[in-house]
């Protein structure tokens, strides 16, 4: 039997729930050795098992975790990959870096951190209509000099946003995780 949880797949929710190390550790963990409990989970990882508990439900509440009781037991695991939503996408980029990322953990805690606030995802998806000068940009956000270029370095230094000659704009974008995180900022 599936224990099912509604989705709430708000980007910069779902991204402050995994800009934390911890919580990607017990990701790798429930990817690389799916159906651990969170017993197993706290034990493997050495923290308590409220934090494990706490992190697993959070984890399933985005949608990057699966939760399936066995007996009196919950067993978690990746979410399907059959299914097309867009957290099942950020799912399948998340098992993927896994796999093959040289530090994952930090990887995916870095561009994570790019969408932490709901500001930011109304940055980049104004950048997404096309090309814009920090002006025009505070003109369609209509967020304040000072906390647009905050949020613009932010997003810069994630590799989201550049910018050349005063002209902001959204790059080509490399990487499973990164057009994942892209393509839910984009709405």
């Amino acid at each position: 039997m599936v224990v099912t949880v509604p989705l709430q797949p708000t980007l910069w929710r779902t991204c402050r729930v995994i800009a934390n190390r911890t919580r990607l550790g017990i990701l790798q963990l429930a990817y690389s050795e799916p159906g651990l409990g969170v017993s197993e989970v706290a034990q493997r990882l050495g923290i308590p098992l409220s934090a494990a508990s706490h992190s697993l439900r959070a984890l399933e509440a985005r949608g990057l975790l699966e939760a399936r009781r066995a007996g009196k037991w919950v067993r978690y695991l990746p979410p399907p990959a059959q299914h097309g939503n867009a957290a099942r996408s950020l799912a399948a980029a998340l098992g993927g870096a896994f796999r093959t990322e040289r530090d994952p953990i930090s990887t995916m805690f870095d561009l994570a951190t790019a969408f932490t606030h709901a500001r930011r995802v109304t940055v980049f998806r104004a950048l997404q209509r096309g090309p814009q000068t920090r002006s025009a940009l505070r003109a369609a956000t209509r967020i304040s000099d000072r906390a647009l270029g905050r949020h613009l370095e932010k997003l810069k230094a994630r590799g989201f946003v550049t910018c050349d000659r005063g002209v902001f704009v959204v790059p080509r974008l490399r990487g499973g995780v990164r057009r994942a995180l892209a393509a839910l900022a984009a709405g």
